[in-house]
């Protein structure tokens, strides 16, 4: 019943989790386009009003006029919208599945003994301790070096350096794919800390100067502004990597290479670089930056330079027993051993049993693809299922699965 539980909490959240994640990222998306496609108003009245900047857009059938002003409206004389709840909702739904997937079952899907064999609590509690560790340095950063002049610069560099530090770390203490889903969320709730602690507080300052009638000081208010762009700026650059990482997790190509840290480093620079792409590629249109062609040539060379570094050998290496049939008989053994303490009588994961003949010969397919192809089962290779039983597999599905 348990386990039956688990699945649906983990399905429903997992669902919740991309819809709320498409609303942020898509708002994230469109402000920052929006920035970059701000024009100076001609218009003298919207320039007496303080209007910076806007722009003119068709969509669904009507035409949208979006302004900015470069310092406080006059007033707010209709309903004023808050992007933050896209944010949190993305936050908390994301980390109710990290509870429910890789705390609630820590033995499972966030340890692997092969890897750092250590108890449940010690790798649940270390690893909310890098999330929120890495926010406290990433803040400090920000509001020192990050408030300097050229201070930008090196704070994005130390910034590189540190995420290819845990990239390497998480893979040296957890699971190959809790390490890539642990580097995602770390940089995640950075993001959403950003909007929590930092974006949302000080527009509510400077909202709450506006509809006082009390006077203010322009000056301190646009304080508020600033630390709010640069922390929406260096989420947009977040984004990419964190998706990335999210969904690379479930490739056993990448998280069960032996430099998986690496290959998970390289995929999330490249993302940076792909989103530095569009990002410059609005202001260019207007005249306001140079051609972004060279971020995005960058960034698909990385990928690309990865996937001819993977690819698989073609020579004469392969295992003697190649060509050699496997019985039936062999199989069950494997499986046996391999796979029934999760997929048996008493733990059906995934609803899903293993432990007799015709279980086995109906489900050859999905051995084969979660075993074999993906490599994503036994989770975290708990069972230990060597390389040589691996193939054996795969030699008896590419044969036609012959039963007993």
């Amino acid at each position: 019943m348990e386990m039956y539980l688990l699945e649906w909490a983990q399905l429903l959240l997992r669902w919740l989790h991309v819809i709320v994640a498409i609303a942020w990222i898509g708002s994230s998306f469109y402000f920052v386009f929006l920035d970059s496609n701000l024009v100076p108003p001609q218009d003298p009245n919207l320039q007496a009003k303080g209007v910076g900047g806007e722009m003119w857009a068709v969509h669904g059938g009507g035409f949208y006029n979006p302004q900015k002003y470069l310092g406080a409206p006059g007033h707010i004389n209709s309903t004023l919208h808050w992007f933050y709840w896209e944010s949190y909702t993305t936050w908390l739904s994301g980390f109710a599945l990290f509870c429910v997937l890789y705390l609630w079952q820590a033995n499972v899907y966030l340890i692997d003994p092969a890897v750092h064999a250590w108890s449940t609590h010690a790798a649940g509690f270390t690893a909310l301790g890098f999330m929120a560790g890495f926010w406290w340095v990433y803040d400090t950063l920000c509001k020192t070096l990050g408030q300097r002049a050229h201070g930008e610069r090196w704070l994005a560099l130390i910034l590189l350096v540190l995420v290819a530090v845990l990239c390497w770390l998480f893979n040296q203490l957890y699971a190959g794919r809790a390490a890539f889903v642990l580097m995602g969320a770390t940089l995640a709730t950075t993001m959403s800390a950003n909007v929590f602690f930092c974006i949302i507080p000080g527009q509510r300052i400077v909202v709450k100067a506006l509809t006082s009638g009390q006077p203010f000081d322009e000056a301190s208010l646009a304080i508020h502004g600033q630390r709010g762009k640069q922390r929406s700026v260096h989420n947009t650059y977040f984004t990419l990597p964190v998706l990335f990482a999210m969904l690379a997790n479930h490739e056993g190509l990448l998280v069960n290479h032996p430099q998986r840290w690496a290959l998970l480093f390289v995929m999330m620079f490249a993302g940076v670089l792909i989103r530095q792409f569009f990002v410059q590629k609005h202001s260019w249109h207007l005249g306001k930056a140079a051609h972004p062609w060279p971020y995005a040539l960058a960034g698909v060379s990385l990928i690309l330079a990865l996937v001819l570094a993977l690819w698989p050998s073609t020579g004469t290496t392969a295992s003697s027993n190649a060509d050699q049939p496997v019985t039936f008989e062999e199989v069950q053994a494997i499986v046996n051993q391999r796979c029934v303490s999760c997929h048996g009588e008493k733990v059906q994961m995934k609803n899903l049993r293993l432990d007799s003949p015709s279980l086995i010969s109906a489900n050859a397919q999905n051995i084969y693809q979660q075993v074999v192809v993906l490599r994503q089962m036994p989770m975290s290779n708990a069972t230990r299922i060597t390389e040589q039983e691996r193939q054996a597999l795969g030699r008896w599905f590419l044969a036609g699965a012959p039963g007993p």
